[in-house]
């Protein structure tokens, strides 16, 4: 059996029975004082601001919580609770998360409860780290003899994740900080007490502005009952729930399907994939049907990056792109390793990038940003970082050293062996394709150039695409960015002039976790489609938005070569069993020539500059090379 709480009434309801979930009583005829009126406003506004933060998800809670608050609040006040509590809940901020009150009720418990486990429910790994900082600083919670605090998110180690399971010693309470991945993926038989702050770090899609988000938003009804259940799963137990009951009835029923708040990419190349005509009509029909945005924004993805055409059929790459079980761009990036014969390291890259970073979450992110730094070769690349970390681990693991070199380097073990499983697949795969050539030292010829590898990842993450400007980054659909702290390439002056990204999420900015600098020619070869301007030398991408001026002569080698770089991709497509590299040995030559020649000082006077060169017949204001002296 479990009893719960509205704990922001805990300790003044403490002496009452505990008999009934979410006990809370009406909130009617009690009289508030002018002080009391004026909190209830400041209550009832911050969750009005809780929303603003909001992605589309949660403008959908807030229209149901809303109407259900605002009805509550004019019908009753809390009359059965002392003038403490009730001033309590009028300053009762929604939209954060109450540490002191946390704090204060894992005291009351630590004072006057039975023996037991405690389980705290929290949003993410900052907020973990931040009460658990805080707790150990605590006078009583802080005392190691007497309380045990562990933590258990997704990230963490397997080893690290198994300490929760264990018994504390006599008389000492253990305590458990968690995310919502303790509420039915694990069982731990000793919690005896729950304690449930309401929120979780949920991936939502903002359609509108084409972008995934990480916020933190209510729970479901349904999430709120599996956490109460944690309790009482192996033993009678309580929770503590840290919100009133008129939220809780405000929660929705349960958490919104999958397909209302993620980007639609993958899911509509495989439905085109089923030779369904319009990709459209056919969600539509769906129990529940996305916004009609996110599905045109994953179409125009997908004829982006060439996996459609612009009748929405499936093209050569798009049929390719569909057997692979990866997002659409990482499996371009594959194809494109496969074909311009630099496979191993692409192939770590998707690998990683399909499962998840193999850098262990650590407490200081400085730490853990240095030990990046000594897999970077200042080569301003995080997706070449995992390549070396991955690449270092399997040297390690032949002299069977792999553990004192994932602890070296707060690498998991795990996750690695996890991308060397991903990699084998991918292969396999990929061989049946007839893409990759049997002999595996071929597929690896040009491995060794960077310049290459480096031009294939652009190929792949393009259109995510940023420009560097001194400081700032800024991209086409989110304005200035910030990178993540973690990523080699935060804090420090980018020396190229564009920046490749796979992953990219709003928080309370858009941040990007993982970016590889490239420079004008590799954008310019491996981006999307190339069109002349309205000036001679002047050359458009994506639709304007990313503009470059170069010599007239020289844009218009720039437009043949793209040409018959694009044309020898297409028929390696239409037939497997050319030879790419013989049938276009100088189109190679030439690629690899001008992309490594290519000193990355953004060279090629872009979009992000305000520097444009008037249209003028003067060629000597160009370099041979293409470089703007003006």
């Amino acid at each position: 059996m479990v009893t719960g709480k509205d704990l922001t009434a805990a300790e003044e309801e403490k002496g009452q029975q505990k008999s009934c979930s979410f006990r809370e009583t009406n909130w009617t005829n009690g009289k508030l004082s002018s002080s009391g009126k004026r909190k209830w406003f400041h209550f009832r506004r911050s969750v009005r601001m809780a929303a603003k933060e909001s992605p589309v998800s949660w403008w959908r809670w807030l229209g149901c919580l809303k109407r259900e608050l605002e009805g509550a609040l004019s019908k009753s006040t809390f009359a059965n609770y002392s003038p403490n509590t009730r001033s309590s809940l009028y300053n009762w901020k929604p939209h954060c998360i109450g540490f002191k009150l946390i704090e204060a009720v894992l005291c009351h418990i630590c004072r006057k409860e039975r023996p037991g486990a405690v389980l705290v429910f929290m949003t993410g790994w900052k907020d973990i780290s931040r009460l658990r900082d805080g707790l150990q600083n605590h006078h009583l919670l802080g005392d190691r003899k007497s309380v045990l605090i562990q933590t258990c998110h997704g990230l963490m180690e397997t080893f690290e994740q198994k300490l929760i399971f264990d018994k504390p010693p006599p008389n000492v309470r253990k305590i458990v900080l968690a995310t919502n991945v303790a509420e039915a993926s694990i069982t731990i038989n000793d919690i005896v007490f729950i304690i449930d702050c309401g929120k979780t770090n949920e991936s939502s899609y903002d359609a509108l502005n084409n972008t995934p988000c990480l916020l933190p938003s209510w729970i479901s009804q349904a999430s709120a009952r599996q956490r109460r259940g944690r309790a009482g799963h192996v033993q009678p137990g309580e929770c503590y729930h840290l919100y009133p009951k008129c939220v809780y009835e405000a929660f929705s029923e349960y958490q919104l399907p999958e397909i209302l708040r993620t980007p639609l990419n993958s899911l509509c190349l495989q439905i085109k994939s089923l030779q369904v005509e319009s990709i459209g009509k056919f969600l539509s029909s769906a129990l529940e049907a996305p916004d009609p945005r996110a599905v045109q924004n994953a179409i125009e993805f997908l004829t982006t990056i060439g996996a459609l055409d612009e009748d929405e059929n499936l093209t050569n790459l798009g049929k390719v792109l569909s057997i692979l079980p990866v997002d659409p761009k990482l499996g371009k990036m594959l194809i494109m390793g496969a074909i311009f014969r630099c496979f191993d390291p692409v192939l770590t890259i998707v690998s990683v990038l399909s499962v998840r970073d193999p850098f262990l979450m650590l407490q200081d992110k400085s730490e853990l940003k240095r030990a990046k730094s000594r897999f970077s070769a200042n080569d301003y690349s995080d997706h070449m970082v995992f390549v070396r970390a991955y690449e270092g681990w399997k040297d390690a693991k032949r002299e069977r050293s792999d553990y004192n070199y994932c602890w070296r380097n707060f690498l998991s073990s795990q996750t690695l062996h996890e991308i060397h499983s991903i990699r084998k697949q991918l292969s396999s795969i990929l061989k049946e394709t007839g893409l990759l050539d049997t002999d595996a030292s071929i597929n690896n010829n040009l491995s060794i150039d960077q310049s290459l590898v480096r031009a294939v990842i652009c190929s792949g993450l393009f259109p995510c695409i940023a420009s560097v400007n001194q400081e700032s980054i800024k991209t086409m659909d989110d304005g200035y960015v910030l990178l993540a702290e973690i990523s080699v390439n935060s804090k420090q002056t980018i020396p190229y002039p564009w920046l490749v990204f796979n992953e990219k999420v709003k928080i309370k900015q858009v941040l990007i976790r993982d970016s590889t600098g490239v420079s004008d020619l590799m954008l310019i070869l491996f981006g999307g489609a190339l069109s002349n301007g309205k000036q001679p030398g002047h050359l458009k991408m994506l639709d304007g938005y990313v503009d470059f001026f170069m010599d007239p002569n020289l844009a218009d080698c720039c437009l043949k070569l793209k040409g018959e770089l694009d044309r020898l991709i297409q028929k390696k497509l239409e037939d497997p069993g050319i030879d790419f590299h013989k049938e276009g040995e100088c189109v190679m030559y030439a690629v690899q020539e001008l992309i490594s020649g290519d000193q990355c000082e953004g060279r090629f006077v872009s979009a992000r500059d305000s520097q444009k060169p008037k249209a003028s017949d003067d060629e000597n204001k160009f370099t041979k090379d293409g470089t703007n002296l003006s």
